[in-house]
């Protein structure tokens, strides 16, 4: 099955031939914990779950903020299919120009088992929405410079005082839907 690689050190992007099994996508990341992210339309971008405790390079696939290698499938109806992106058009859409209130987050975050993707609810208007952690870092990151760094510390606080990281970023999602009206 035809894939396209990103290896998260040189950005490189390579078309692979995969035969998927079971173990395809834990074998290509030595890893038993995989995230699926949706963000490219007909496509799924899998990545390594362990990648943000490792320290790896993070960079974007359009708005989507990926850490580590990964591997993009085409997806159709839940299955994983022949990518049909080309090369140069995922080339094109990554962007290593990872900024500092990203940098610093997550170093932050590299010291504790949060999962970047994993959703959580919030409540807006009586209804119940999810999001996640990459959401509210996207959110925080377009905010002026005084509630950056507000984040930063309060993030700071939360890690020493040992809350876990999901229940402070829930927090803040809580905290922007409210602004939000």
């Amino acid at each position: 099955m035809k894939a396209l690689s990103i290896d998260n050190q040189t950005q490189e992007v390579k078309e692979l031939d995969l035969n998927m099994a079971a173990n395809t996508l834990y074998t290509f990341f030595s890893s038993i914990l995989i995230d699926e992210l949706p963000s490219i339309k007909e496509h799924v971008i899998y990545s390594d779950a362990n990648a943000l405790s490792e320290k790896k390079k993070a960079y974007f696939i359009g708005e989507q903020l990926v850490i580590g290698d990964a591997l993009i499938f085409g997806r159709e109806d839940f299955n994983d299919t022949d990518a049909k992106i080309t090369q140069e058009e995922l080339a094109s859409l990554i962007n290593t120009d990872v900024n500092e209130f990203y940098t610093e987050v997550l170093e932050l975050l590299s010291a504790t088992d949060i999962n970047l993707y994993r959703a959580f609810e919030v409540e807006k208007s009586g209804e119940n929405i999810s999001l996640n952690t990459e959401w509210v870092l996207y959110t925080f990151n377009i905010a002026d410079d005084r509630t950056k760094e507000y984040f930063i510390n309060e993030l700071k606080k939360s890690l020493a005082t040992g809350e876990n990281p999901e229940k402070y970023m829930q927090k803040m999602a809580q905290l922007a839907m409210n602004v939000a009206g």
